[in-house]
């Protein structure tokens, strides 16, 4: 008896709570089809943050039109933006950074199953060496958000990053989806930057950048069976450019599958740079599938070959694990530890590594190390540190 009369209130419990939870529709502040939604989006949020009790703000199924939006909290309790629609960022040239902000807020979750569509190649073409790419807008952008999920919706055709992380914390993508094609300039899937307690979980990550970038200042970032590629690669880094970056502390990648990526798990750092430190890595049980640089440590990143090689990088790179990685490589270097000879690494290990070259220029893959000794272990194939890292 007291066990049925425990689970009737927890049920009433529970419908009290749903019954109370506020459901604002865009509709009702004049959104339309085809329309741009941004004044009534809103309105919207700012209703439903204003509720005492959950809220949710529903945009559902169709097509809108959207200019940028900021969605500043902080809001009195839990709020949920569901997306069952296309969203289609208007082309005219913004100045605003971000296409759609979400900032200041506790306890958000954006779902729904659908698309953000940023309209990114009337953009692209447009790019690169210059910072005009760096200039246009992210298309989802996450600032000081505390215990949040985005689940079940795409990035498409960002002009930029199609996500940005910054001052976040226990935030949590799940079964994420971000979808542009590999000659995409600066269309970082998601970039971290300065965060606690990142997860991205399930999903599924095509660009023409890094497909998760994470900058100075994180911890505890863990990545776990999601598939990159095309794209760059997942990055720590590039670390070391600017003045009083914060370390890099506890980054799992684990059970994860890259596919035509131009790089596959790599720590880069800028020779001649300002002091820094990443420590605590770790790369786990990842398959490669025709990666160029399938395990690289770059202390020399210099992409448009204008740094000054001679002067070592001062970032710090040190307890960096590459276990159970196994796969094809589409350059002949399939291990490349490139360290830098003012700070060498520490406390590097390689275990149970397969990677086999597909190309003709070699006739195997080969693993080549500098200003660093890695422990090694189980299987190395390559066989590690075999030749000194090659010239840039």
């Amino acid at each position: 008896m007291g066990k049925l009369y425990t689970a009737a209130v927890f049920l009433m419990l529970m419908f009290v709570t749903i019954s109370e939870a506020l459901v604002v529709d865009i509709s009702k502040h004049g959104a339309r089809q085809n329309a741009d939604i941004a004044q009534a989006l809103t309105l919207a949020f700012k209703e439903a943050c204003a509720s005492t009790t959950e809220s949710k703000v529903l945009i559902p199924k169709g097509t809108y039109k959207l200019s940028a939006v900021k969605l500043e909290g902080p809001c009195k309790a839990p709020i949920e933006i569901q997306v069952q629609a296309t969203l289609i960022a208007l082309t005219e040239k913004t100045t605003e950074p971000s296409w759609v902000l979400f900032n200041h807020i506790d306890h958000l979750t954006v779902s729904g199953g659908g698309v953000f569509d940023g309209q990114g190649s009337t953009a692209w073409g447009k790019c690169g060496r210059t910072d005009y790419c760096r200039s246009l807008p992210i298309n989802l952008s996450f600032n000081d958000i505390k215990g949040g999920l985005v689940q079940g919706v795409t990035s498409k055709d960002s002009k930029q990053f199609h996500a940005n992380v910054i001052g976040c914390t226990d935030l949590h993508f799940v079964r994420f989806t971000t979808s542009a094609p590999h000659d995409s300039l600066h269309t970082d899937g998601i970039h971290i930057g300065r965060s606690t307690g990142i997860k991205v979980l399930d999903s599924n990550i095509k660009t023409g950048d890094d497909c998760i970038s994470i900058g100075d200042g994180n911890q505890q970032i863990t990545i776990e069976r999601v598939t990159c590629g095309p794209g760059h690669g997942f990055s720590v880094g590039s670390l070391g450019r600017y003045q009083n970056e914060a370390p890099v502390i506890g980054v799992t990648v684990r059970n994860c599958t890259m596919t035509d990526s131009m790089n596959g798990v790599r720590v880069k750092t800028w020779p001649a740079s300002y002091q820094g430190a990443a420590s605590d890595m770790h790369f786990e049980d990842i398959i490669m599938n025709n990666v160029g640089n399938p395990i690289l440590i770059d202390q020399v990143y210099c992409p448009w070959n204008d740094c000054n090689t001679k002067i070592p990088s001062k970032v710090k790179v040190s307890k960096v694990t590459f276990k159970n990685i196994r796969g094809t490589s589409s350059t002949p270097v399939a291990v490349k530890l490139s360290c830098s000879p003012g700070n060498p690494c520490q406390g590097v290990e390689l275990s149970n590594i397969d990677l086999t070259y597909t190309g003709k220029e070699a006739p195997a893959a080969i693993s080549e190390c500098s200003h660093v000794q890695p422990k090694v272990s189980g299987t190395m194939n390559p066989k590690a540190c075999t030749a000194p890292v090659t010239a840039y």
